[in-house]
């Protein structure tokens, strides 16, 4: 063949081959839009029904029946787990190593497939699942925590319902926990339990074989809860979900207590029977009824002699309702409780509190011994109507964030287990214990070191102010000259006068905010305005004018290095009275300071939400009473919180308001010292002791007494005595 039939015929190949090329290339392309197209179905395809006997399981939001799970048989002769290691912590039997660390610092959790497993013999080991532990396997499945991917799991979480002891075939059970992928001694694990324990033997912990797994369990005693390792979980009460209570405000019951328990010992029965005879009009002894009419269920009431009373209902109508040990430790009555904004008063010796690791029972319980039960009414009496009310209203607040429903529990376990894992990044016990009308807004304790910058540098200047407008402004125009100054805000506790409008104020290169009181109280000086978005809290009154400018810059500075402390201008020390037998107030010059008047000091903002909602007893409406102290208690406050002392700056010791009259000034009153001093000696009966501490020191700027050319001071314009 000659080049002319070369070249024809390479020439017609060229174009065949680019024909073949377009066919592969069509192919490629069809079979990755196919599988796009199959991986989006599957992606949003309903599952509701399927079951996935993969890695990656998949939970139903119905209860399963064991016809619905793929069928797992045990071998006749498997290993059996330890029954459980007594010693275990989390440093001995975790493996942090598993959880890794993300910048999401979150745990991950792996729910292992459900079965239904069956023994050698084909008899069934594990029922299905209650209604109560698949809500609890969807919460998790839905959650943020959860994984399909069990080697990157933190946490391995058993199909398998535990919930009940009572169903549960221990030894087999056992043996099928041994027999999961990556079991390993049960490292790792979490098994949920609430009724722990079988007749006759009501044991406190779940019986179950389980090596070193943990327990998240509903009824723990301190004989066999593992502290920082088990986790203490609500007994789940059916009530919370199938009746709604209405939300009642705290406030005065129609009954003192009630006792509602169907089960309770004859001994302790016997005990409140007495009570309610001897304090017949305000104890309520509920019992089972017997001989009901038709249609009336049992569970839903409790009967008083011939009166039937519809529960958990009823409990709304008692301040206090009486929650005992009966043949377990942890019982759904004080969930019922709870909903019921009831203050339970739990009697059951050694019972590990739900969540205690992370809630702070006093502030919701009254948690007694058993034999205190005969003194339960002279106890309860005690309790002012204010801390009964507060109680009240924290009740009702933890079972809605922890008790309310199956989901919040398993939540709220997971969570606790983050903290362990990830410390740094934990809640605060505000966040923790804080109802929602209690608004911290992220303030930071100072007592702790900051892990992020605060919002805003500087600080806010709070002047609280009445009626003496000349003095105000000229307060205002002269603060507003320090360097770090980012905020004045002042507070108007006239409720005759309106404030002076915008264009009486002075120009300013700082923000200036006024805020209209209610009620004309000296509290209000500390409320935690949002308007407050520094650290740094000045306090001022309305005719503080002698401060200067390096004078405030300088306590401020001081402030920054002592954010924990009070640093003020104005020094006073408390003293006792050896011939009254009694605290007293001093005002005199002496080299020693107990305390800083908050009419010129730095603060942390923190102390303003103490102040507001944690002051001790009745100091706060004592305080707004007497129109007078309200500085003393934030100086009982803060020392009593830090154990340190306030710090004074500057040499200043008295300060002078040359327009000030004895009509104007409340600290010139004849009766004022008279006054302080009650105000100490209340304070310290509310508080138990005197927090107050002395100190000889005060915080001068460096070279402020040497012989030196002002230019070299960095504070040069301090004043004298």
């Amino acid at each position: 063949m000659g080049p002319s039939g070369k070249s024809a015929r390479g020439a017609s190949l060229v174009p065949r081959m680019k024909t073949r090329h377009r066919l592969c290339y069509a192919a490629l392309f069809s079979l990755l839009l196919l599988g796009l197209l199959s991986s989006g179905l599957l992606q949003f395809w309903p599952r509701e029904n399927a079951v996935d006997v993969g890695d990656a399981p998949h939970v139903t939001r119905s209860p399963r029946d064991v016809a619905d799970l793929p069928r797992v048989q045990l071998a006749l002769e498997m290993p059996t787990p330890e029954r459980g290691d007594m010693s275990c912590r989390m440093h001995t039997c975790f493996d942090v190593y598993r959880c890794g660390h993300n910048m999401r610092r979150r745990i991950k959790v792996y729910v292992y497939p459900p079965a239904h497993y069956v023994d050698a013999r084909g008899v069934t080991v594990a029922h299905g699942f209650s209604r109560e532990f698949n809500d609890l396997l969807s919460a998790i499945s839905e959650s943020e925590f959860y994984t399909d991917q069990p080697a990157r799991a933190c946490l391995l979480l058993p199909s398998v319902d535990m919930l009940s002891q009572q169903h549960l075939r221990l030894k087999e059970t056992g043996q099928l926990l041994a027999q999961m992928h990556s079991w390993k001694r049960g490292s790792n694990h979490l098994l949920f339990n609430m009724l722990p324990g079988s007749v006759p033997d009501y044991n406190t912990a779940l019986d179950v074989p389980r090596d070193r797994a943990f327990v998240a369990g509903g009824g723990f005693s301190t004989w066999t809860y593992r502290p920082g390792f088990d986790i203490s979980i609500p007994v789940f009460s059916p009530f919370s979900e199938e009746v709604d209570l209405p939300h009642r405000p705290p406030g005065r019951r129609t009954w003192l207590i009630v006792s509602a328990q169907t089960n309770i010992h004859e001994e302790f029965r016997e005990q409140l029977q007495t009570l309610e005879a001897r304090y017949n009009e305000e104890v309520l002894l509920l019992e089972r009824c017997v001989g009901l009419p038709p249609g009336r269920d049992s569970a839903r009431t409790r009967c008083h002699g011939d009166h039937i009373y519809n529960y958990p209902e009823i409990l709304q109508e008692s301040s206090f309702c009486v929650v005992l040990r009966c043949a377990r430790l942890g019982q759904p009555a004080l969930s019922d409780a709870l909903q019921a904004g009831c203050i339970p008063v739990i009697l059951a010796d050694s019972y590990i509190l739900p969540f205690s690791e992370v809630l702070d029972w006093k502030r919701t319980a009254v948690v007694l011994a058993e034999d205190k039960l005969p003194e339960i009414c002279t106890i309860l009496k005690a309790i002012s109507q204010r801390q009964i009310e507060d109680m009240q209203r924290q009740a009702r607040f933890f079972w809605e964030r922890y008790f309310s429903s199956m989901k919040v529990i398993a939540l709220t376990t997971l969570h606790i287990i983050n903290e362990r894992i990830f410390p740094y990044a934990a809640h605060s016990y505000e966040h923790w214990n804080s109802p929602p009308e209690v608004c911290w807004r992220g303030v930071m304790n100072p007592l702790f070191l900051p892990l992020e910058p605060a919002r805003a540098r500087g600080f806010t200047a709070v002047v609280l102010t009445y009626d003496r407008l000349d003095s105000l402004l000229r307060v205002v125009t002269e603060i507003a000259r320090t360097p770090s100054l980012a905020k004045v805000l002042v507070v108007w506790n006239n409720q005759n006068k309106d404030p002076p409008p915008s264009t009486v104020w002075p120009r300013l290169n700082v923000p200036l905010r006024v805020v209209q009181t209610q009620e004309n109280k000296l509290s209000n000086r500390f409320f935690p305005y949002e308007e407050i978005e520094t650290e740094a809290v000045l306090a001022i009154d309305d005719d503080i004018i002698m401060l200067t400018p390096d004078e405030l810059q300088f306590g401020y500075e001081v402030w920054r290095e002592f954010p924990d402390r009070l640093v003020g201008y104005p020094g006073r020390l408390h003293l006792w009275d050896h011939e009254t037998g009694k605290w007293k107030y001093e005002s005199e010059w002496t080299n020693e300071v107990s305390m800083v008047l908050t009419g010129a000091a730095f603060y942390h903002k923190y102390f303003n939400y103490l102040y507001t909602y944690k002051m001790p007893g009745d100091i706060k409406a004592w305080v707004d009473n007497h129109m007078n102290c309200e500085d003393i208690a934030m100086n009982f406050l803060v020392t009593n919180m830090t154990g340190k002392p306030p710090i004074k700056v500057t040499p200043r010791k008295k300060f002078k308001c040359p327009e000030c009259t004895a009509q104007d000034g409340l600290s010139l009153d004849q009766t004022h010292m008279v006054e302080r001093s009650e105000c100490i000696n209340k304070f310290v009966s509310v508080f138990g002791m005197m927090p107050l501490r002395s100190v000889e020191h005060r915080a001068d700027p460096v070279l402020y007494k040497d012989d030196f050319p002002e230019k070299l001071k960095s504070f040069p314009n301090i004043g004298s005595l």
